[in-house]
């Protein structure tokens, strides 16, 4: 039943916190599995202090546990292990605090680890993390180089030595981390956002060098791995050696298979580069000087040719061509126009053949009507009618009698 309680009637806290602690107590002996973040055996005690941390989440609990439980443990629990702890929850009242009781500690063996890590590797892959379209290109020189790393650490002289040899100018910031044991993964997860921040920072490397499977357990870590793939500045993994493979490879942008090899993708080699410019700069004198080469031979070829040795003969040979067609233009114009004439004549001809005045040159006359008719047959006039005559030397008039006969 809730307890009711206000303002005039409150309940105390030795109330409240017993209460607390028996709706805790309800909840029974339960199986938790965590990574061991800290691990306290005081001398004289029978009592073993552990600080059980979520490899995900950054949450974590105390855990006691009775020396005798503790110390029957194969192999012995250390620091970072991941363990399976059965346990009951405890709310010490007097303090107000919460831990588990436990009563049985079992590791997680290197076979069930690389079996989870599996199923985490096919979870990511499905979600697309690890897919290649998702990579991002190392800019050719960076304004600055982020490096994740253990302090003072192998990876981090490979890195920084490796690279100022190939481009003495390479500027660098280094978060130093912890790249083992329970607080390297939200380490290296801070670090990694700080350095995603910067406007400078053109790539990130995370580096680290070789180490058991239980040691490279953090780059594997699925939190890790999401804010690896969050990130909007390329990410270079550096992770143990050729042979190590956690799944911060997957996720990255580029794999370096040792910070030695790091060094070497994230920055040019200066040498190197002289060297190149240096071929390709001879390689270009060399084209050029082919095609001037070909170019004047070709001048030379052209140069060599009649036309061109005595451009007056070619001209010379253009005029006469000319002048022959002229010749042959006018030709056959005349031509043209000496059959047009012809045809002018011939049509002329048949035209005057056929035209009336030639008829009355013959001694024929035409005969009209006031109203201008031609007279075809007697019996179109009258006596004493007046008509037009027309003959080929010109116009006079006539009458008609009445015998048919006309007078001029």
């Amino acid at each position: 039943m809730a307890l009711e309680t206000s303002p005039e009637k409150p309940a105390p806290v030795r109330q409240i916190a017993n209460l607390i602690g028996q709706w805790i107590g309800r909840l029974g002996a339960v199986w938790v599995e965590g990574q061991v973040a800290q691990l306290t055996r005081r001398p004289g005690t029978t009592t073993v202090f552990l600080t059980l941390r979520d490899p995900v989440a950054d949450i974590s609990i105390q855990v006691t546990c009775p020396r005798r439980v503790f110390d029957i443990v194969d192999p012995p629990v250390i620091e970072g292990a991941r363990v399976v702890v059965q346990a009951r929850p405890v709310y010490y009242v007097p303090r107000g605090s919460l831990s588990l009781a436990a009563s049985d500690i079992r590791p997680v063996g290197l076979g069930e680890l690389l079996a989870r890590l599996e199923r985490l590797k096919r979870l990511l892959a499905a979600e697309g993390l690890f897919a290649r379209e998702r990579k991002r290109g190392l800019p050719f020189l960076p304004r600055k180089v982020g490096l994740v790393c253990g302090r003072g650490s192998a990876a981090e002289h490979d890195v920084l030595e490796n690279a100022r040899r190939r481009w003495s100018a390479v500027s660098f910031r280094v978060e130093n981390v912890a790249v083992q044991g329970p607080q390297a993964a939200a380490q290296v997860i801070e670090a990694l956002r700080r350095l995603d921040t910067e406007p400078d920072v053109d790539v990130i490397v995370v580096a680290r060098g070789g180490g058991s499977v239980e040691d490279l357990l953090p780059f594997s870590d699925e939190g890790m791995i999401r804010a690896v793939a969050q990130c909007r500045t390329p990410v270079v993994s550096a992770i143990g050696h050729e042979q190590d493979m956690p799944l911060l490879d997957l996720v990255a942008d580029v794999r370096a298979s040792t910070p030695t090899d790091a060094a070497r993708r994230i920055v040019p080699d200066v040498g190197e580069e002289v060297a190149r410019i240096d071929q390709l700069r001879t390689r270009g004198r060399q084209i050029l000087a082919s095609w001037l080469d070909r170019e004047l031979s070709a001048l030379h070829a052209l140069r060599a040719r009649s036309a061109l040795s005595d451009p007056q003969r070619e001209i010379g040979r253009r005029s006469e061509e000319i002048a022959a067609l002229r010749d042959r233009s006018r030709r056959y114009l005349a031509q043209v126009l000496d059959r047009a004439e012809d045809n002018l004549d011939h049509q002329l001809a048949r035209v005057r053949a056929l035209s009336p005045k030639a008829t009355l040159e013959r001694g024929y006359a035409v005969l009209q009507k006031t109203d201008g008719a031609a007279v075809r047959d007697p019996s179109e006039v009258v006596p004493g009618e007046v008509l037009d005559a027309r003959v080929a030397g010109g116009r006079f008039p006539v009458e008609v009698r009445a015998d048919g006969e006309t007078l001029g």
